[in-house]
């Protein structure tokens, strides 16, 4: 379960990570945006339509421009993004077609989009270095990273929230999990996707970790723009 990790890294952030992360300084937010063509993708055994950049902005603008509201990825997926409630910072939703943002990173400038491996997580795995990452503000912001890093760990005891993880790559890396929580999510802004890796009848054998860095561009498609975009 996704919230095993979460909730070992709510407990063993110190101090002292605390205090150093909030003095530094933090990143400004780069934004970029490109319009892409509609294709179709196979998910859970249908074809469906991703839809155009500009048709996604426009169904999860709420004109809060503080609020991440969708998540695109050309010929990938276009995930609305909720946000966790006040106080419950191990909630991962459980409809499949969205994805969660993990309040935690925010604290220190940057993005953790969550999901369960078997709903949107799934599309996780199809993520690859070099792809442009959009994610859209309530105001019809959006804000372009490239995927740099795609890190992937076995949790030496999946069901423990205090498991240590290998990575899968390297066998010589053993992190605990307030280590894995500073890996993947603290430092230079960025953008952490995390879901679970499935194994050997383990749907918490590991975990998948893919990190984008923001590009140097911006542009805003505000609802009365959209027409520009066909």
């Amino acid at each position: 379960m996704l919230s095993a990790f979460i909730n070992e890294e709510t407990m063993t952030l110190n101090t002292q990570t605390k205090r150093t992360t909030r003095s530094a300084s933090l990143l400004l937010a780069i934004f970029a945006a490109l319009f892409y063509r509609p294709v179709p993708t196979q998910a859970l055994g249908a074809v469906v339509r991703i839809p155009t950049l500009a048709e996604f902005s426009k169904t999860v603008q709420n004109g809060n421009a503080k609020v991440l509201r969708g998540v695109y990825v050309h010929n990938v997926f276009a995930l609305p993004i909720v946000q966790q409630p006040s106080g419950s910072p191990a909630f991962v939703s459980t409809n499949d077609g969205e994805t969660t943002q993990f309040g935690m990173p925010a604290q220190y400038g940057n993005i953790g989009l969550l999901a369960h491996n078997h709903l949107s997580g799934k599309f996780f795995s199809n993520l690859a270095a070099g792809q442009q990452v959009r994610l859209i503000y309530g105001d019809g912001t959006i804000e372009t990273f490239v995927i740099t890093d795609v890190l992937r760990y076995q949790a030496l005891q999946p069901t423990s929230p205090y498991s240590s993880f290998r990575n899968i790559d390297n066998n010589d890396e053993i992190l605990s999990a307030d280590q894995m929580f500073r890996r993947v999510y603290l430092g230079d802004r960025h953008l952490t996707f995390q879901t679970c890796i499935d194994a050997y009848g383990n749907s918490s054998w590991g975990r998948l970790f893919v990190i984008a860095a923001p590009k140097s561009e911006s542009i805003s498609i505000t609802l009365p723009q959209l027409a520009k975009f066909h």
